[in-house]
């Protein structure tokens, strides 16, 4: 893991010192709720339905225990008793209280954590897949990049107030966990076809939100050392050029996709041509003192498998179904990665006590090199676990409530905050997944449906990524009333896609079933072998259309004629 250096101790704690004094003078009546509103933003609090949210990065996914921690310390002195970890691997507090925030900044100060770039028209944090430096499919360890980035944008003077949020995303895998094209840029560290250079593939103008666009390809490859220079040439093109005069079209996508691909290129291109690479690109010295915080841990040599899990897993058929569905395979010999679901049936997504915390801080110390991942789907990783103590962390966890097997799975569902408590929501997410979960908790049903991403989001802005689930679900308000859209067929992976609508919006109460005659049409339609999208994109979507139509056709008596 990457450790302050004086400098990212002095920077943060001088952020928190400015931030405290703003807070004061808010309290006082010094700054108005308008003047004070940007710069909490800068700080990462967000003023939502019924308190203060507090949104803490933490840079691609990765924690210790001691961090850890010092979370669950706060979820349990400033907050109820729980945090929430979110799509972009970070964590938000949903209830603390003005007066606290500085005193709350300190204490994520003393484990070198903090609010920075979290809000705000700036780059935000940035994320990586969560099993990297573990995946045997990784041609490098991406997290190394992703901390460069971190350096470099923070505060970066020409790139704080952009026309609206940016977000970056970072893989070193052939297969994409990060969902990088998804992003305000997207990279994956690759290797030179010819000359086996690493370098970095580069994708521009992604992002979901009212206006859904996949990534587009800006360079095929672009070596190592001019990341940084490449970057500020984007970034530039877009600070100049980018809309402010409509925020619903102020995101870089909306730059690429009305400038064209090859036009955008071209200016991106033009700048690149004009800046002084060697004076913004990180010195070969820098990258490699980065690099070293992210050397493997101190392994053992161990075969390649454990007769001791192998054992355990015939005597447990707990254990053997949460290896078989959580488990990761890992690059080292006698080793496994382990997903944490914070999805047990009728719960809400993402959501973790301060107990859990500590629990889980206690088990990444003993079982996993102090390290744990934040995903981007909302879980947990252990990313070093020996797989002779799989069975021991495996009834650590299960002490602590965390043991569900539902990795990937139709339980596994990713859902924004929504109308509970986002004042920019239009509709509840909380509650339908709750409901699906439960519609959908028998362990050997979700086994025989298999891999299936069903994502929700309360409102347009697309917080859950509903439009890259398998099947997505949008809550909106609709004539005064809570109403929920389906998407099928979209993709976040190496494959990504958006998904399309399948029918007219229905009410809350109708979403479980709906998504269980989406199902059964899998069920019916799907060949040998072939998950919920592996279906979806061999036989299309009128099959799911029909379910969908003849479903809501039965609910509401309407002909299914009129619904189409």
């Amino acid at each position: 893991m990457y450790r302050y250096d004086e400098f990212d101790e002095r920077f943060v704690r001088e952020r928190v010192a400015q931030f405290k004094d703003q807070v004061e003078r808010r309290l006082d009546g010094s700054l108005s709720d308008d003047e004070f509103k940007p710069l909490r933003l800068k700080n990462g609090l967000y003023l939502q339905l019924h308190a203060y949210m507090l949104r803490v990065a933490v840079p691609y996914g990765t924690l210790n225990s001691k961090q850890l921690r010092q979370l669950a310390l706060i979820a349990e002195k400033f907050d109820k008793g729980y945090a929430h970890f979110t799509t972009r691997q970070n964590l938000q507090y949903n209830w603390p209280k003005l007066k606290d925030v500085p005193e709350i900044l300190n204490l994520l100060a003393d484990v070198e954590m903090h609010c920075i770039q979290t809000s705000g028209n700036c780059i935000r944090n940035v994320t990586a897949d969560q099993f990297s430096g573990v995946a045997l499919d990784e041609v490098e360890d991406p997290r190394p990049t992703a901390e460069l980035i971190r350096q470099w944008s923070s505060l970066h003077p020409e790139f704080v107030w952009l026309p609206r949020k940016f977000k970056i995303a970072v893989t070193g895998a052939e297969h994409d966990r990060a969902a990088i094209k998804a992003h305000d840029i997207g990279l994956k560290v690759r290797r030179h076809p010819e000359t086996g250079e690493i370098g970095y593939q580069v994708l521009v103008g992604g992002g979901l939100g009212r206006t859904p666009m996949i990534g587009k390809v800006v360079r095929e490859f672009l070596p190592k050392d001019e990341l940084l220079a490449y970057l500020e040439a984007i970034m530039r093109v877009y600070n100049a050029e980018g809309r402010r005069d409509n925020k619903f079209k102020a995101r870089v996508k909306i730059l690429v996709h009305e400038t064209g691909t090859e036009e955008f290129v071209r200016r991106v291109e033009a700048e690149y041509a004009l800046l002084d690479g060697p004076t913004i690109n990180a010195p070969m010295e820098e990258v490699e003192r980065i690099a070293r915080y992210f050397a493997p841990p101190a392994y053992e040599t161990l075969p390649e498998t454990s007769e001791k899990l192998a054992a355990a897993r015939r005597a447990d058929p707990t254990l053997d179904r949460f290896v078989e569905q959580n488990g990761f395979r890992h690059k080292q010999p006698g080793y496994i990665a382990l997903t944490v679901s914070l999805k047990p049936v009728g719960g809400i997504p993402g959501d973790m006590t301060d107990a859990q915390m500590r629990a889980f801080a206690d088990i990444a110390e003993r079982y996993s090199f102090d390290e744990l991942r934040v995903t981007h789907s909302q879980n947990l990783v252990l990313p070093h676990v020996r797989q002779d103590d799989v069975a021991e962390v495996f009834a650590a966890l299960k002490a602590a409530g965390l043991e569900t097997a539902n990795a990937g799975l139709v339980t596994d569902i990713i859902a924004c905050p929504g109308l509970d408590y986002c004042a920019l929501a239009t509709a509840r997410s909380i509650g339908i997944a709750q409901e699906i979960s439960k519609t959908f908790g028998e362990e050997a049903r979700q086994r025989e449906v298999g891999p299936l991403q069903i994502k929700i989001s309360g409102c347009i802005n697309a917080c859950g990524h509903h439009h890259v689930g398998h099947i997505g679900i949008l809550g909106i308000e609709k004539s005064g009333k809570e109403n929920y859209q389906i998407t099928v067929g979209g993709d976040a992976s190496e494959n990504a896609a958006l998904g399309e609508r399948v029918g007219p919006g229905i009410d809350g109460a109708d979403v479980p079933g709906a998504i269980e005659a989406l199902v059964a049409r899998y069920m019916i339609e799907r060949q040998d072998g072939e998950t919920f999208i592996d279906t979806v994109k061999r036989a299309g979507l009128d099959p799911f259309k029909e379910s969908f139509t003849s479903y809501v056709a039965e609910k509401t008596g309407t002909p299914a004629g009129e619904l189409a």
